[in-house]
């Protein structure tokens, strides 16, 4: 009776899942022609972040700039992973809204004190400059540390790339590859390798798509390996044997790296050395020995 039950039951879930699979997979324009139809229906509702989001891509497209600060904050959005339409109109705006609403909030909180009247201009000229410089040195702060995990997949690519071309692919498959195996593992490598790929696709010359490669992430390791790739491709060397070489080199570099900052160690251990563990060993150490002197030896002396 408990297997006829179990069998009932395991009919029944299969033929509701292939029914409704059929029904909203298989066949799915009455149910997408549905919901879009309620959705076109409904009024759109926007949400105050996108509502508050262009009203400072506004006020930052009526700032005035100069076509030479436009290039040069382009290039660091692009440096920081940050790529959308009105990403400058967004930075301009927030400075210029930073810039306005930090030195009117220092006032009001500088007037409440008792503070003299240099104190309180200093401090409003400090707010006025950390709210118009604030959202650029949040674009270098991220694009260094976009440049920095870049800097740290390479290897892993550089590595991956090589066992795709000495198994037969091309340069071309053997990049795209790369960026589709080691888009968990190193996101931001591979989204430059991938906009490659791309630009590749779109009839760019190899030579020009490498070299927007390496003005994109301005990342020396990358540059190198650029020229490397240029150079094989124009005179005609083994692509392989080319990132075998460099991948070589890499390794040398990176293991000098690692006895250079082993070697100056010793040099930055001083301070917290002397500051912080030498403190507390002069506690632990003469510590016991001060306390028996004060309640041991000082009485006797006042006694005698």
């Amino acid at each position: 009776m408990e297997l006829l039950a179990t069998f009932v039951l395991f009919a029944l879930v299969v033929t509701a899942a292939a029914y409704l699979g059929s029904r909203f997979w298989v066949r799915p324009r009455a149910a997408i022609e549905r919901v879009t139809r309620a959705a076109a229906d409904a009024p759109l509702a926007r949400h105050p972040s996108l509502i508050f989001r262009e009203m400072i891509a506004r006020l930052g497209s009526a700032v005035p700039q100069s076509p030479k600060d436009v290039t040069l904050m382009q290039r660091r959005l692009i440096r920081a992973g940050i790529r959308s339409p009105g990403a400058l109109k967004l930075l301009r705006g927030s400075r210029v809204l930073l810039g306005l609403a930090l030195p009117l909030l220092a006032a009001v909180v500088v007037v409440r004190t008792q503070a003299s009247a240099g104190k309180q201009v200093l401090a409003i000229a400090a707010a006025l400059l950390v709210g118009f410089t604030g959202p650029t040195l949040f674009v270098r702060m991220r694009a260094k540390r976009r440049q920095k995990q870049i800097r740290r997949g390479l290897p892993n690519a550089l590595d991956l790339m090589v066992v795709c071309v000495e198994s037969g692919l091309g340069l071309d498959q053997a990049i795209m590859q790369t960026a589709k195996e080691l888009e968990q593992a190193h996101p931001e490598i591979c989204e430059e390798l991938a906009l490659v790929n791309l630009e590749l696709k779109a009839g760019k010359r190899r030579v020009e798509a490498l070299r927007n490669l390496a003005d994109r992430t301005a990342v020396d390791e990358l540059k190198k390996l650029v020229a490397v790739l240029i150079q094989a491709d124009r005179f005609g060397t083994g692509i392989a044997q080319s990132l075998r070489g460099h991948s070589d080199y890499m390794r040398v570099q990176a293991r000098q790296t690692a006895e250079e900052k082993a070697a100056k160690l010793g040099v930055k251990l001083i301070f917290p050395i002397f500051f912080c563990i030498l403190p507390s060993l002069f506690v632990v150490t003469v510590g016991p020995m001060v306390v028996k002197i004060m309640r041991d030896v000082l009485p006797m002396m006042r006694d005698m």
